[in-house]
């Protein structure tokens, strides 16, 4: 249109005056702004002028005035447009700019430079012009810039908007402007290119946008780089950027900048730098960073071909790498390894930087694919076993960093294939021996840095459970050094802290032990003290790691044993006692300072805090072990415990005063009862008896002493009202808690002074009743009175415990507890304390209130409310020793009366419904004793009162619900409520009259086995209780029931979910699941396993517990005879539902566990059942043989079916049938029975007359060995091999017709020829361990069932249950007369194979193996080629006219593309589709006959243009100024998505190369990228669909236009 509209202006005007035509194109002088239309004319009409050299002077004040007056108005105001319109008037109005400049010099450049930099430096950057315009204009004008000045100004202006820190979308669009369009403009001068090379590059440690600066500096790729013709002239010697450290360091941040088009960038350069030295070969050295370390990078003329071969497979590695696909990745990651062959001189020190390497491994480490994550943390660590690596310091750094970034993630550490369960994941063992291998490369100074910033790197992020597990594990492992001071022991106490959050208790314990084997192997023992070693040990856990008498608790003595002098002498600590260890003699100091109450004028309010006592406590014991290794060691019986004697004799000082001296202060005897408790708590062990233990033996004897002094000072502070603030309650609960603990301590040291106890107990019962019964100020309650209530209900719960507990010391005797028990049964149940007033007592208690005040402040959660809660609480506990003492004595109903009178006991009704009025009062945590009495009273009430009882079901399953994610009290409660719930009379009741108590139950049960689905081990305590109550019933349910097991029977469904249970976990799930069954294979090396209590939560425990319940059932027995067979019944019943639910189900699959699961409890059964019912079922069994069934289950199947043949011979004829129906049955079915068969000499065992059934038996068989299914005739031939030698054995004379037919073809399939999979699979299939070892009666065992054929049968791995599992879940035992465990050895030592599957060991061995793959994809950027200057303008219309058809505006551009399938195809479309133009980077290709297969002449209609790709930038560039929007097709940060973009009408379309995409270099010259979107995995389409997707998107959205405008 511009051509014709010139051409048309020069006819018409008829003048040479080119003043007159500009004048006429602007519309003459205060004419409206030009249109877009009139400014592209203008545009190419100064083009023309230009080259046509005419005008002069005159042209040139005509220049001046269209540049000022005309184009730079247009940039301010824009005329108006907007959006795409905008963008195509600024590019045709800079085109004028710059060709008005051309004609005017740089007196017009330097005019509109300072105004545009005028703009830039406004606020915001372009304010009044536009940052994009004033850019714009400063890159049209740039070429003609001539003074110094206005150079620099312009270059620091470009450089402080590149190094900008702004991310709006604004300053982004304008900085990555500037730095693709403006920089490369301002560097064609020499000197300014030095100036923004020096302010591009960030100095050493300077932090910049490595995406910006990667745009610029690919922008300025062909000046940074000398040419192959040497300097090209200028001032100074030509740039060279591999010389320049800088660069190389934005480099390679780019490699692993999380953008990918970042990455693509610094490829691009790292590409064009080895091209080009590789051209020049000349020798060429970047000055290292640090004199010890190599170049950043080097070439060597001598070393051309190895530097070469480096760095192609550097790069392609980094290319691969950009996919997401394993299965492509994979094959080129050997080349890691030839990389360390290349980087390593023959001295073993590094020829290139090994920052390079960090480079590839961190690009793995933050790949979105975690397998590749894996794949590079192994190769990581491999290295280091494989290679001994020189040090660097950037290693460590390195590790410290990315490495330990990877390692966070907990997906990481699953098992490989293969591996058993509970085995060590690879990863945690590489951990181990990369730690212990690569410390050895350093320096002592070095290691102890290393290490510190290893182990603070676990404390700076939130590390999962598994992660921080393994990295303890490993970092105890490591060799014992003194590397780590007290910095080091602080930082391992903050990892400590770190293991508190997971909630999974067993791997924060394992984690902790590690830690602590860590402290020991790594301190320095001369740089710390024993009180930084005490306060590193109060951060473990006793319940999780540090229990005395574990082998952990062993090692720790033995340390400190050993190091005993080394330790550094704190400031504290005595000197004067050189005879004596120094652990006794800190330990003696400890407990001395402990007990030092300063002197106060008033009691203290609030109890002293726990970690002292605790920290005293354990370093006693452990200086008193300490003491009894020294003795052990020297030889000594030295029975006096001397160190532990002193350590103890300022306690017992105390401890004997507390009973006479009424004024020790409250400090110093909450001090030294705290320390009294802790002793006793922490001094228990778990695994042996107190008799062999000699410390816990004296230090009993010693508290003996003063126990009568302790009790009378409890019983003084608990019943003479001395308890009276809030704060008295937790002094409270330390006196009784140390009671329970002394208690327990006289019982099991067999205290003789029985009466103490008695009085004591009498006299607590006492005061506590006779304070519970007065009666103060109901109204105006004082604090001192409520607090004292809650003292004495705390009291009587505590004494009750004690007499259910302690039996033996006979306390149920005493009157007092005949007062207690008719006080307790009195009560108003769930009376509450009133809250206290506290105005009128605040003379008088202005003290305690401030102490109140501050408790409510300081645990503001926890008011009055919390306090009532325990006093309702320990209300309940009270009732469930009445109730459970005189549960046989509650009446059934209201209505009966009983002797005793016991309120509580005599209403049965009202004591349940107080109950229920309980769990709605009480917090979730203090319910459970409220359950212990309903599960009393609901049985004694289910008959009389069934809809309470219902009601208590409904509020119960209530609090259980809201429990379900807490995880402390949940499992307490849960316990008791199944307790109540499944009682064997409740059960039985409830059966008995199936009313709606039996409804709820059933519902009940369905809800658990829906909890248990989400929330593991739920089923497991179900299972469990009703299992032991239904088989081992106790006393008192065997006398209120005639038989408990009936209850199996009616609620025989719990039974059935249990057979069949088991969840598909997520991959997370099963790896925490994993790691669990790791931690607790290290048995008591693991202290966590001791101390940790044992939940039998396991997945595979609720199946375990049927199976061995199942186990226990006696044949003989009526009741489990009917139930065994309903059970089998229910099984078949639901195997038949799910083989109807889906007819074809995948292998490990839901559908097919279930199935497995439900045959193996099949198989556990069949030897119970008799004859008859078998008789019964076995249709029932054939008819599953029929189905479509996994490997598993047909084994499974034919084993069942094996078995009953051979014990009941006389169903053979209902076998035989199975052989008699259709082909279209048996198509899916025939190879179960036929398998069958090859266990004949089994099945024959018990027949008599043997002949015939084999008669009957070889001809079924023959008449399958000739059938067209391969599999059928295998498995038929097979049968008969067997059947075969058994009439032979036998001398069968009736078969001898039939002898050279079977013996033919016998010997056929035995000397196969050929090297066929024929041959083969007859091998296979006779090797296979159902025909080869499997013997059905000698391996019928729970091991061969659940473990050996699971894995025989590749079964995922959550489906085998180890015979361990059987015989370590000891709730409910194997009968002592099954002997049905083991599997035989030949069956055991089998691995798994199949002979129908394909033997891809081998190959994958040898695949595995390799260490180059030649056959790898290499990509190329083409920016090699060159070509002579063109007209392109000229050639473009030229060829349209040629063609005279009339076409859109779109241009599609393949120069990149190089296969002439893919330019045919694109051909094809562009042309039926009618685009303007297709730009080929050749014309050669058309004649090319793959090109002419698929264009299908397409290309004599369409108009081909010639651009070759180094011609690329300035195609693009003069289509801008034409005003077309540039489209490139390609996935980047800020791609616009395909189905929301808008084409413009003039749309250049930039299609990438088939393998690297588009250029890094011609990226910023795009416009905007569009990108399709997708949902598959593979990263990319062919370019061919992508490009006739966009091509087909601009048409459709053009017709929609035209059609509009219409």
């Amino acid at each position: 249109m511009e051509l014709v509209l010139a051409d048309a202006l020069l006819g018409l005007a008829q003048s040479p005056d080119p003043c007159a035509l500009l004048r006429a194109v602007c519309g003459g002088d205060g004419a409206a702004p030009l249109s877009v239309e009139r400014v592209e004319t203008l545009r190419f009409l100064l083009q023309w002028l230009e080259a046509g050299g005419a005008g002069g002077e005159a042209l040139r004040r005509a220049a001046w005035e269209v540049a000022l007056g005309r184009c730079w108005p247009l940039l301010r105001g824009g005329g108006g447009a907007a959006g795409p319109e905008r963008r195509r008037l600024l590019r045709a109005a800079c085109g004028a700019l710059r060709l008005c400049a051309r004609l005017c010099g740089a007196q017009l450049a330097a005019r509109l430079a300072g105004e545009a930099l005028a703009a830039l430096r406004a606020e915001p950057p372009g304010a009044g012009l536009g940052a994009e315009a004033a850019v714009e204009a400063l890159v049209a004008v740039a070429p003609e810039l001539q003074e110094p000045a206005l150079l620099e100004r312009a270059v620091d202006a470009a450089l402080a908007l590149v190094r900008a820190g702004g991310r709006e979308a604004g300053e982004e669009a304008a900085a990555a402007l500037v730095a693709g369009r403006l920089l490369p403009a301002l560097s064609s001068n020499r000197t300014a290119l030095r100036r923004v090379w020096a302010g591009l590059l960030p100095g050493r440690g300077e932090e910049r946008r490595v995406s910006r600066t990667l745009l610029a500096l690919t922008a300025l790729a062909d000046l940074l780089f000398p040419g192959l013709e040497g300097d090209g002239g200028g001032e100074g010697p030509a740039l060279d950027a591999r010389l320049c450290g800088g660069f190389w360091r934005v480099l390679q941040a780019g490699l692993t900048d999380g953008d990918g088009l970042c990455r693509k960038r610094a490829r691009y350069l790292l590409k064009r730098a080895v091209e080009l030295s590789d051209q020049l070969r000349t020798d060429c050295t970047c000055p290292p960073d640090d004199g010890d370390e190599p170049s950043l990078f080097w070439w060597s003329v001598e070393k051309n071909d190895k530097l070469l071969q480096f760095w192609e497979n550097y790069i392609l590695i980094m290319e691969t790498l950009e996919g997401n696909q394993i299965h492509v990745i994979k094959p080129v990651l050997p080349k890691l390894n030839s990389l360390y062959e290349y980087a390593l001189s023959e001295k073993g020190c590094w020829l290139f930087h090994p920052s390079w390497h960090m480079c590839i491994y961190k690009r793995m480490f933050e790949s979105e694919n975690k397998t590749l994550t894996r794949e590079g943390v192994a190769q990581f660590l491999e290295i280091y076993e494989t290679k001994r690596l020189p040090n660097s310091p950037g290693f460590s750094e390195f590790i410290i960093g990315p490495f330990m970034d990877a390692l966070s993630e907990s997906s990481l550490y699953g098992r490989s294939p293969g591996q058993l369960i509970g085995a060590c994941p690879p990863l945690g063992m590489k951990l181990q021996k990369f730690l212990s291998t690569y410390l050895t490369l350093l320096s002592e100074e070095e290691r102890r840095s290393f290490l510190l910033k290893f182990i603070q790197k676990m404390t700076s992020r939130h590390w999962c459970a598994v992660p921080i597990l393994f990295l303890s594990m490993a970092l105890a492992c490591i060799p014992s050094c003194k590397a780590l001071g007290t910095e080091g022991l602080h930082s391992l106490r903050d990892v400590l802290q770190c293991t508190m959050i997971t909630h999974q208790i067993l791997l924060r314990g394992a984690a902790q032990c590690f830690l602590l084997q860590t402290a020991m192997h790594l301190t320095d023992v001369e740089k710390v003290s024993l009180p930084e070693i005490s306060s590193f040990l109060m951060s473990l856990r006793p319940e999780e790691s540090l229990s005395r008498g574990t082998i952990l608790w062993m090692e720790l003595c033995d340390w400190l044993y050993t190091h005993d002098r080394c330790f550094r002498k704190s400031i504290n600590c005595h000197v004067e006692h050189q005879e004596r260890s120094s652990l006794s003699v800190y330990v003696h100091t400890l407990v001395e300072d402990y007990l030092k109450a300063p002197a106060s004028t008033r009691e203290n309010c609030f109890m002293p805090d726990w970690f002292e006592a605790k920290l005293i406590a354990t370093m006693i014991l452990l200086a008193a072990d300490v003491e009894e290794m020294k003795n052990k060691h020297s030889k000594k019986r030295n029975t006096e415990r001397v160190e532990l004697k002193s350590f103890l004799h300022p306690l017992l000082d105390v401890l004997l005063k507390l009973g006479t001296n009424a004024y020790i202060p409250t400090l110093k005897t909450d001090k030294s009862l705290q320390l009294l408790l802790k002793l006793l708590q922490t001094c228990l062990l778990k695994q042996y008896s107190p008799q062999d233990d000699v410390v816990l033996s004296f230090l009993s004897n010693s508290v003996m002493t003063a126990a009568e002094s302790i009790l009378e000072f409890i019983l003084r502070r608990l019943t003479a009202s001395e308890l009276n603030t809030v704060s008295d309650l937790d002094r409270c609960n330390l006196y009784l808690a140390l009671l329970s603990e002394l208690v327990n301590l006289c019982s099991n040291a067999g205290w003789k002074k029985g009466p103490s106890i008695w009085n004591f107990i009498s006299s607590l019962i006492n005061a506590s009743v006779k304070n519970l019964q007065e009666t103060g100020n109901e109204q105006e309650p004082k604090l001192g009175e409520q607090i004292q209530k809650a003292v004495s209900m705390a009291s009587l719960t505590v004494v009750c415990e004690i007499i259910d507990q302690k039996p033996e010391l006979q306390l149920k005797s005493l009157h007092a507890v005949e007062t207690l028990k008719g006080f307790i049964s009195s009560v108003q149940l769930n009376q509450v304390l009133k809250k206290p007033s506290y105005t009128e007592e605040k003379n008088r208690y202005v003290h305690y209130f401030l102490c109140y005040s501050l408790f409510e402040e300081s645990t503001s959660s926890q008011g009055w409310g919390k306090i009532v809660a325990s006093y309702v609480h320990d209300q309940w506990v009270c009732l469930h020793f009445i109730l459970n003492k005189y549960h046989k004595c509650i009446p059934l109903s209201n209505d009966e009366t009983l002797e005793l009178s016991l309120l509580a006991v005599q209403r049965p009704i009202r004591t349940l419904q107080s109950a229920l009025e309980a769990l709605t009062l009480l917090p979730s945590d203090q319910v459970l004793p409220v359950f212990h009495c309903m599960k009393v009273l609901v049985p004694k009430l289910l008959c009389s009162s069934e809809s309470l009882c219902i009601d208590a079901f409904d509020l119960a399953w209530k609090v259980i619900s809201s429990l379900s994610n807490t995880q402390l009290i949940f499992w307490s409660n849960l316990k008791a409520f199944v307790q109540f719930v499944f009682d064997t009379e409740v059960l039985a009741i409830a059966a008995s009259s199936k009313g709606q108590a039996y409804s709820k139950i059933k519902e009940i049960i369905v809800k658990l086995v829906e909890m248990s689905t989400t929330r593991t081990g739920v089923f497991n305590t179900v299972i469990s209780y009703c299992c032991q109550s239904w088989l081992f019933p106790t006393a008192d349910d065997t006398g209120a029931l005639e038989n408990p097991f009936s209850n199996a029977g009616n609620y025989s469904e719990l039974i059935t979910e249990a057979c069949v249970f088991g969840m598909v976990f997520r991959r997370d799930q099963r790896l925490i699941q994993d790691v669990h069954a790791f931690v607790e294979n290290l048995g008591d090396e693991c202290a966590a396993n001791v101390v940790t209590e044992s939940t039998n939560r396991d997945d595979h425990y609720v199946r375990v517990c049927a199976i061995k319940f199942l186990c226990w059932l006696d044949g003989s027995n009526t009741l489990h005879k009917m139930f065994m067979e309903d059970l089998v019944i229910k099984l078949l019943d639901k195997d038949e539902l799910v083989s109807k639910s889906r007819t074809r189900y995948y292998v490990n699959s839901l559908q097919h566990r279930m199935k497995n699961r439900l045959w193996q409890t099949l198989l556990v059964i069949f030897p119970k059942l008799d004859q008859n019912f078998l008789t019964g079922t076995l249709d029932k069994i054939f008819q599953a043989g029929f189905g479509n069934n996994q490997a598993s289950i047909k084994y499974l199947i034919e084993w069942i079916i094996i078995l009953i043949l051979q014990r009941y011979p006389q169903c053979l004829e209902k076998f035989w049938n199975c052989f008699s129906y259709g082909e279209e049955k048996l198509k899916t079915s025939i190879c179960t029975f036929l398998s069958v068969l090859s266990h004949f000499d089994i099945i024959l065992e018990n027949t008599s007359e043997k002949k015939p059934v084999l008669k009957k038996a070889l001809l079924v068989v023959l008449q399958w060995c000739f059938n067209h299914n391969f599999s059928v005739r295998l498995y038929a031939l097979v049968a008969l091999k067997k059947i075969w030698g058994m009439c032979k054995a036998l001398y069968v004379e009736e078969f001898e017709a039939l002898t050279p037919v079977i013996e033919s073809s016998l010997h056929q399939v035995e000397n196969m020829h050929g090297a066929g999979n024929a041959r083969k699979n007859w091998q296979r299939i006779q090797d296979h361990f159902f025909f080869a070892t499997f013997h059905p009666l000698k391996d019928y065992s729970l091991e061969t069932i659940f473990y050996t054929l699971p894995r025989l049968s590749e079964l995922v791995e959550d489906e085998w249950i180890p015979l361990c599992k059987f015989t370590r879940y000891t709730d409910i035992s194997l009968p002592a007369a099954f002997h049905w465990l083991h599997s035989r050895t030949e069956l055991l030592n089998l691995k798994p194979s199949d002979w129908s599957q394909q033997d891809m060991g081998s190959d994958l061995v040898e695949m595995d193996n390799q260490t180059e793959w030649t056959d790898v994809q290499k990509k190329i950027i083409p920016w090699k080629n060159s070509s002579p200057d063109l007209d392109l303008e000229l050639l473009f219309q030229d060829r349209a006219a040629k063609l005279g058809k009339s076409n859109s505006r779109l241009i599609v551009v393949a120069s990149l593309i190089d296969k002439p399938t893919n330019l045919g195809g694109l051909c094809r479309t562009s042309e039926i589709f009618g685009a303007s133009a297709l730009v080929v980077g050749s014309l050669h290709y058309i004649n090319d006959k793959q090109f002419q297969h698929l264009s299908v002449s397409a290309e004599q209609w369409l108009p081909l243009v010639e651009v070759k790709p180094s011609q690329l930038v300035n195609y693009l560039q003069q289509k801008k100024t034409e005003g077309y929007t540039i489209i490139g097709v390609e996935q980047t940060a800020k791609s616009s998505d395909l189905t929301e973009y808008c084409f413009p009408e003039k749309s250049l379309l930039l299609l990438g190369n088939e393998h690297e995409g588009i250029p890094a270099n011609l990226i910023q010259h795009l416009d905007v990228c569009v990108e399709i979107p997708q949902q598959g995995i593979i990263r990319s389409l062919n370019v061919h669909v992508s490009g006739a997707l966009l091509i087909w998107e601009y048409t459709r959205q053009q017709l929609i236009k035209q059609k509009q405008l219409k």
